[in-house]
């Protein structure tokens, strides 16, 4: 008989709900041990983020620079270019739906998150190795030399590629041991004490309204894409939108735009996406594409920044979608995608990654993360028609008066 196992998705679930029953039920004295254990995870959480930073983006830049020449330069800044434009549209639908979601009177009711929180026992000291401004500097340097000595047919460019591959696998290794199947641990922490203060129940009515809000910007965004590419490769968006349906369910299951590759590649077939480019863009978008992720963290920060009465504004926003349209290229690879990839980059909205705040914007981004993996994949496609038509009609074309 198989042994029943429940998913990363249930697990998170189930540590919110256990959490703020234990914050309501549990003495003081009890829950300050879960929250000593969460504010110890937090420390190590922190010590291992610079280590993903070098783990990932040195080999993602050194991949993305690599390849099929003008296809690869046109793919990437399209999907680059669809991720940036997603999150913006979620800047301002954030910032204009919001308000009326987040009003002064939930302000009030809401007050100071932190305040009322337990404190942990004991606190151990565990700086990084080195912070993330140092770790994101190094890792782009790392990455275009790398681009560079392979470029040159140098033996050390592969060599070196091939260390940082294999430390990219070891960190891959790390978050999949020793912080995901803690996750819902440090959760049940948090969420415990945010219960024991008093003000969970209001934070959590604001974040179900905000997930309505992104679910429907999702939609509206994949039919803005398919109308573009139907426009662009003279075809009918309705029925490219119809040949999707079976990725987008196959993403909502696997939560993995990796594992959905295959299905995604057969749904660009029967969208009339010839095989060398359904074989090349549809594996590279499942990497460098996430418009549907980067709506939903960009919503998710803006509505933790007004709970907070914190800035956020667009020249306070647009710096960080612009820098996790980059950081998430890493997020396919690691189990907790694109929050994970996104967890070094919030102090550049003044949100601490290890603190209750980024607990919470873990906890609710992955429970729908499926939602957000399933709009990456599909809009995969959308990009997908866009690149043939530009290949036949244009490059190909090129090549051949060429030769």
């Amino acid at each position: 008989m198989k042994r029943f196992k429940l998913g990363l998705v249930s697990r998170l679930l189930m540590a919110i709900v256990l959490g703020i029953c234990a914050g309501f039920i549990l003495p003081g004295p009890i829950i300050r041990i879960a929250v000593t254990f969460s504010g110890l995870f937090s420390k190590y959480l922190a010590f291992i983020i610079p280590l993903m930073i070098i783990g990932f983006i040195v080999t993602g830049i050194a991949d993305l620079t690599q390849g099929a020449g003008k296809l690869l330069g046109i793919t990437t800044v399209i999907a680059y270019g669809s991720t940036i434009l997603a999150g913006t549209l979620a800047y301002i639908m954030a910032s204009t739906v919001f308000p009326h979601i987040i009003d002064s009177n939930t302000l009030a009711k809401i007050g100071d998150p932190e305040k009322g929180m337990l404190k942990p026992f004991f606190e151990i000291s565990l700086p990084p190795l080195l912070d993330v401004t140092s770790a994101v500097v190094f890792s782009f340097l790392m990455g275009l030399s790398i681009s560079w000595l392979k470029s040159q047919k140098n033996d050390y460019g592969e060599t070196i590629y091939n260390l940082f591959s294999d430390f990219s696998i070891i960190i891959v290794k790390v978050l999949s041991t020793s912080i995901i199947p803690v996750l819902p641990f440090y959760i049940f922490g948090t969420f415990a004490n945010m219960a024991h203060s008093g003000g969970v129940f209001t934070i959590m009515s604001v974040f179900i309204k905000v997930f309505l809000c992104v679910l429907t910007l999702h939609i509206i965004y994949l039919i803005i894409l398919f109308i573009i590419s139907g426009a662009i490769g003279k075809k009918n968006p309705l029925q490219l939108l119809k040949h999707q349906i079976p990725g987008y369910l196959t993403a909502l299951g696997t939560q993995s735009s990796a594992a959905t590759i295959p299905v995604n590649v057969e749904c660009a077939k029967n969208n009339g996406v010839s095989e060398e480019i359904r074989d090349f863009v549809v594996p590279l978008c499942a990497t460098i594409h996430m418009a549907g992720s980067i709506i939903t963290i960009t919503s998710c920060v803006t509505a933790v920044l007004m709970i907070n009465n914190m800035p956020h504004s667009l020249s306070t926003m647009f710096p960080f979608i612009m820098t996790l349209g980059i950081a998430m290229v890493a997020a396919p690879g690691a189990p907790g995608g694109a929050i994970m990839s996104a967890l070094p980059f919030l102090g550049m909205v003044g949100i601490i990654s290890t603190g209750s705040l980024g607990t919470m914007l873990i906890a609710l981004y992955i429970t729908q993360d499926s939602f957000g993996t399933a709009a990456n994949v599909s809009g995969d496609n959308a990009i997908a028609v866009i690149i043939d038509t530009i290949y036949h009609r244009y490059i190909k074309k090129e090549d051949n008066a060429t030769s």
